[in-house]
């Protein structure tokens, strides 16, 4: 019998050589940085992509909910060399208004494929015929949405916003003039002229 009888009479049961082993020991740090995931040699290649499943994404914003919804008529397809956009439809046959400015607001976004897509679809769109007279409706709702992408501080963003800004002037000509007072603060026109002096052909 395992029981132990003392000489009061108590009873005294050992302890077992399972007891005695920790059940929650930790692991030494090479086993634990062995078992940890390891990032893939893929990732420095893969751009800031969105995860829509992850439980901590902050809420999309305007442009990523209309694009997840399909109300951006044109879908980013992948290319072994550069990617490029296809649209559902002839992009002659889509409404400027308000998918012209949805494209715009888009230029503000940070990650992949909303980058891409906006600026694509922005520029395509105003390849087609007609896009003068489309457009210039459009200027006093798009002025405000291309300026704020212009302060914005990432940097690619103002590109985006600054090539946006150029393509535009570039199709709707000097209808734009009388709009640039609204869009451009003295400090951006400063930041462009330094930066891009190519470009400031659309401030004379």
């Amino acid at each position: 019998s395992n029981v132990l009888r003392m000489s009061s009479g108590i009873q005294i049961k050992p302890k077992t050589a399972v007891q005695n082993i920790k059940t929650s020991s930790p692991l030494p740090r090479s086993v634990e940085a062995a078992i940890k995931p390891q990032p893939k040699p893929s990732d420095k290649l893969n751009p800031k992509t969105i995860d829509p499943f992850s439980a901590y994404s902050q809420p999309p914003s305007t442009f990523a909910a209309i694009y997840a919804k399909g109300g951006i008529p044109c879908r980013l397809v992948h290319g072994s060399v550069k990617h490029r956009l296809q649209w559902e439809c002839l992009p002659e046959t889509v409404p400027f208004d308000p998918l012209l400015v949805t494209l715009a607001e888009g230029l503000r976004e940070t990650k992949h494929p909303y980058t891409f897509v906006s600026k694509e679809g922005f520029k395509e769109l105003l390849m087609v015929e007609g896009a003068t007279e489309k457009a210039i409706p459009l200027l006093p709702r798009l002025v405000p949405v291309l300026k704020t992408a212009l302060a914005h501080s990432d940097d690619d963003v103002f590109g985006r916003g600054l090539d946006a800004l150029v393509q535009l002037s570039a199709v709707v000509g000097p209808s734009l003039n009388g709009h640039l007072k609204h869009l451009l603060t003295n400090a951006t026109v400063a930041i462009i002229k330094s930066k891009i002096p190519t470009y400031c052909s659309i401030f004379s």
